[in-house]
């Protein structure tokens, strides 16, 4: 075989090999089909959309999803949150809770980490590879990027608690399905409230959208804290995964977070 045969079959394995790195690397982010910066900033209406809003979250946290033929078993899991009285408790029953997988095999859960009492909660999308492998949300990269954004505004890593809509990895760090966030709400749910924050940072578009029950842009929900579950504030901004890729979003997301001190030192956070 000549070199004009080996050279394609050596450049195919090269992007594989490049894909599968960036994979590992960036956890729950994924290029879409189309152009990534267009999808994060672009702004969906509700005909457009190809994801469905989720369930409301003025709902109680212990409402389960739509049920179907085989939800017997889930109804019972769905009842049982709001008798969860700690994150212990409620970790048990997740690590119990079909409903939170995905369709890819073995992963373990992802709960939460952080400070039980934080005024302060961030909450992803779903953990990547490195995140499933460790079993706590935002590690690798896109973690260690996130620290140096609390950083920056004086917190360290254990004065916030930490965790995802999703509590498994999907296939291929693909986005969550609309039907697997609904699945998961409930239980994130009374999470927030058993942690009882001040504020809330919502960390990338697919978690926004879920948390605030809304199908836009990322760009049209951040820059303003709107009120959730009549407890809560709530800002979005930028997935560290995202600025890892797109240097552009750095800025804003540093006046979100600047934004976010802010209103964290006039509602008398700790510390």
């Amino acid at each position: 075989m000549d070199n004009s045969e080996q050279s394609p079959r050596k450049l195919i394995d090269d992007i594989i090999h490049f894909i599968s790195q960036e994979r590992s690397l960036y956890g729950d982010f994924m290029v879409n089909e189309t152009n990534a910066a267009a999808e994060e900033e672009a702004s969906v209406t509700d005909d457009s959309s190809s994801s469905s809003p989720v369930r409301t979250p003025e709902a109680k946290s212990s409402d389960p999803p739509d049920k179907d033929s085989a939800g017997k078993a889930a109804d019972n899991i769905y009842d049982q949150i709001n008798q969860c009285n700690t994150l212990e408790e409620l970790e048990a029953l997740c690590r119990k809770a079909d409903v939170l997988r995905t369709d890819l095999q073995g992963t373990q859960l992802v709960f939460g980490v952080g400070n039980p009492k934080a005024d302060l909660m961030l909450i992803g999308e779903a953990p990547g590879a490195e995140e499933d492998k460790q079993g706590e949300p935002f590690v690798g990269r896109a973690g260690q990027l996130l620290d140096k954004i609390l950083a920056a505004i004086n917190f360290k890593r254990d004065e916030v608690y930490i965790a995802n809509i999703l509590k498994h990895r999907p296939p291929k760090n693909r986005n969550p399905k609309p039907e697997e966030r609904e699945r998961s709400l409930p239980f994130l749910l009374r999470q927030i409230d058993l942690v009882n924050p001040k504020l809330i940072l919502s960390l990338g578009k697919v978690s926004a959208q879920t948390l605030l029950d809304k199908n836009l842009s990322l760009s049209k929900m951040r820059g303003k804290f709107h009120p959730f579950r009549d407890k809560y504030e709530l800002l979005a901004t930028y997935h560290p995964a995202a600025l890892l890729r797109h240097s552009k979003w750095k800025r804003p997301t540093w006046k979100d977070v600047q934004r976010l001190r802010k209103r964290y030192d006039e509602l008398g956070g700790k510390p």
